[in-house]
């Protein structure tokens, strides 16, 4: 795959010191040298190579001092599960906005989105998706992760930023549980999805699957594939692990139906029959 990379780009990451921050802050480390990490905390462990700024999403002049003299942001910043709604407003929404409306101010040229299966949850787990399905979120933290995608096009198309939009499954050295043998990404997996949307010279707007090489994949990456993407990660391997933690979780008759899980059955109070798209 050809790339722009150089040495002396300058590539900010956000939500550095979260958990997905943490896993892949050492893989992208020797692939951009000088990675300049965000968040309210301070990540542990920085690297002498690393530089930290720290910020808080909803502040405007904040958020412009990390991204002043950006070539690139990778952001992961925000609340990264279910909340109430204020708390996912502020720093989803306001935040995501704030984000790409700064990176636009110091023309930044492209930007990494952290979305999250969770726009997409109210799909059967049946039903195989791709990338241009309307969203049907299973949470007010899908309903974010959605906006953020829908923000992203209109930088793009609008103002020229090259935005990927990462749908991220669940990150770990391993799957989780049974659902998760559909949906897991290795961090190894997920940097290289990060580094297509960092490089390929033909991105302008790209929606992908942050998802491994799994043979229960719910998911059409095929799109990915084509700009480069070759995951070496299989949640098959792991698959006797997964269904010995699953006999732990027990059923959940609503969040067993769909690809989004609790996420789908938390605050549930409809006829199943009549969630997710008709068929």
């Amino acid at each position: 795959m050809a790339t722009d990379r150089t040495a002396s780009r300058r590539i900010v990451l956000t939500g550095a010191a979260g958990g997905v921050g943490t896993m892949i802050r050492p893989l992208l480390a020797p692939l951009y040298p000088g990675l300049v990490l965000s968040d309210k905390a301070t990540p542990a462990g920085l690297r002498a190579d690393e530089t930290f700024v720290a910020a808080d999403l909803t502040r405007p002049d904040e958020v412009a001092a990390v991204v002043a003299g950006a070539d690139a942001v990778i952001h992961l910043g925000g609340y990264s599960v279910e909340g109430p709604w204020d708390a996912i407003l502020q720093a989803n929404i306001v935040g995501c906005h704030t984000l790409f409306e700064a990176a636009r101010q110091a023309g930044v040229r492209r930007v990494v989105f952290a979305s999250s299966n969770h726009a997409v949850g109210f799909y059967p787990r049946a039903r195989t998706i791709g990338p241009d399905v309307t969203v049907r979120p299973d949470s007010r933290y899908g309903v974010s992760k959605a906006f953020g995608e829908a923000l992203g096009a209109l930088y793009a198309d609008k103002y020229g930023i090259s935005v990927t939009c990462l749908r991220i499954g669940n990150v770990g050295p391993r799957p989780l549980d049974v659902r998760r043998l559909s949906i897991w990404v290795s961090p190894e997996d997920l940097v290289q999805l990060i580094a297509i949307g960092l490089d390929h010279p033909d991105i302008r707007y790209e929606i992908l699957y942050g998802a491994s090489d799994n043979a229960a994949a719910w998911w059409d990456n095929a799109r990915a594939r084509a700009l480069g993407y070759r995951p070496t990660g299989r949640a098959e391997d792991h698959r006797a692990h997964a269904e010995a933690e699953q006999a732990r979780i027990g059923p959940d008759p609503v969040g067993d139906r769909f690809q989004g899980g609790s996420f789908c059955s938390a605050e549930f109070d409809n006829d199943v029959a009549r969630a997710g798209p008709a068929d």
